[in-house]
């Protein structure tokens, strides 16, 4: 019968005694990832589905960037201008200043609605896409699921306020890290601060993502504001090796955003280190191993382990091995049979699947009928005489 084994061992991370606190972040809710390491560094009620205002462009975006990738469209495809998409400039809010004659270009939809935030330029780019803005929408929400955004429902194209359009900041965290890693092509216009279509709308020229100036490696992603949501920020940084990404909402004005989401930023890169706690093929444990030419095998990552640790921690980060065992013979070099499971103070568990570093073959006969003979003198009369 296999067993769940559980080794205790130890990481050798050194950790200072640095100078930290927890941060307690004045977002209604909040979303703290490190892309680097896949470390979560803050939760707070990142779960819950709340209005998204303009932060949901990033899933119209997405769309966009999808179709570009598929071939249906190309940065030169151009869309029409329904009286619905002019009604937006209409009734307020961000806009590009789209006109019923104008025949934009997908490129210029994308800095429209990244830069300007234009809520004209999202409906041109749904109906474009789908046909009408509500099939797009549930298009949106059905292509959220499959990404993993549970909490995720649209009900329009612009993050225009109605009662069922929903994002949490886990989801909207989740979106900005496909963004950036699916398409690199594209990422980079996050990172521009002024667009003005075809001269128009001086005043919303400007990306109002207020990290982008400041040289703290911020470049991207996307701001959000009602007067239900609050003010809220998709953002991310890069320094160095590492980048985090993080999605904060219901902040009380634009100021009170700039100033968390830099202190966000500051706290990320300054109050955690990355540390190297066990080397691809370096052994950390092993494992019985049943009937094998062998009885053990040794248990290695298959790549270095890179660990995201929090400056305050003073004790020494523990781990433990568990695999269901014996191991039955035989066993393959490489083959995945363990877990590294790695606890650190105030983060969430790391697991790293461990391989067998060495294959082991399936033992003679001999050993095998001494082996079953063992287990039927320990089933039947106790511990084997020694």
């Amino acid at each position: 019968m296999l067993n769940r084994f559980r080794v205790l061992i130890l990481l050798a991370v050194a950790l200072a005694a640095l100078p930290a606190r927890a941060f307690e972040t004045a977002a209604t809710a909040a979303w703290v990832y490190d892309m680097t390491t896949g470390t979560v560094l803050m939760d707070k009620n990142a779960d819950e589905p709340l209005p998204p205002a303009s932060m949901s462009k990033l899933m119209t975006i997405n769309m966009l960037f999808e179709a570009l990738k598929d071939g249906r469209v190309t940065m030169d495809t151009t869309f029409a201008v329904s009286d619905r998409a002019v009604q937006m400039t209409r009734d307020g809010g961000s806009t590009m200043m789209l006109q019923h004659d104008d025949r934009p270009t997908v490129e210029e939809l994308i800095h429209g609605m990244i830069i300007n935030s234009g809520n004209d330029a999202c409906v041109v780019v749904a109906e474009g896409l789908a046909g009408t803005e509500e099939a797009f929408s549930a298009q949106m929400t059905q292509r959220a699921q499959a990404l993993g955004m549970t909490a995720s429902t649209f009900a329009n194209a612009s993050g225009w306020p109605a009662p069922n359009h929903r994002m949490s900041m886990r989801d909207l965290g989740i979106l900005g890290k496909r963004l950036i890693e699916d398409f690199p092509e594209y990422y980079p216009i996050f990172a521009e601060t002024e667009y003005m279509y075809k001269d128009r709308s001086p005043d919303n020229r400007f990306n109002r993502n207020p990290l982008l100036k400041l040289g703290i490696g911020a470049d991207g992603l996307k701001t959000g504001h009602t007067s239900e949501a609050g003010y809220g920020l998709v953002g991310s940084a890069k320094q160095g090796n590492r980048r985090v990404i993080f999605a904060i909402t219901g902040l009380p004005s634009d100021q009170a955003r700039a100033e968390e989401a830099e202190r966000i930023v500051g706290w990320a890169f300054r109050q955690f280190s990355e540390k190297t706690v066990a080397k691809a093929g370096t052994r950390v444990a092993e494992a019985e191993v049943h009937m094998g030419a062998a009885d053990s095998v040794g248990l290695v990552p298959a790549e270095d382990v890179r660990l995201l640790v929090p400056a305050l921690v003073q004790d020494n980060v523990t781990a433990e091995v568990v695999y269901n065992g014996p191991l039955l013979a035989p066993v393959t070099k490489g083959t995945p049979v363990a877990e590294l499971i790695i606890h650190s103070p105030d983060l969430p568990d790391r697991r790293v699947p461990l391989v067998a570093e060495a294959d082991v073959g399936t033992a003679g006969f001999t050993k095998r009928l001494t082996t079953a003979a063992e287990a039927l003198y320990v089933r039947y009369l106790g511990s084997p005489a020694s």
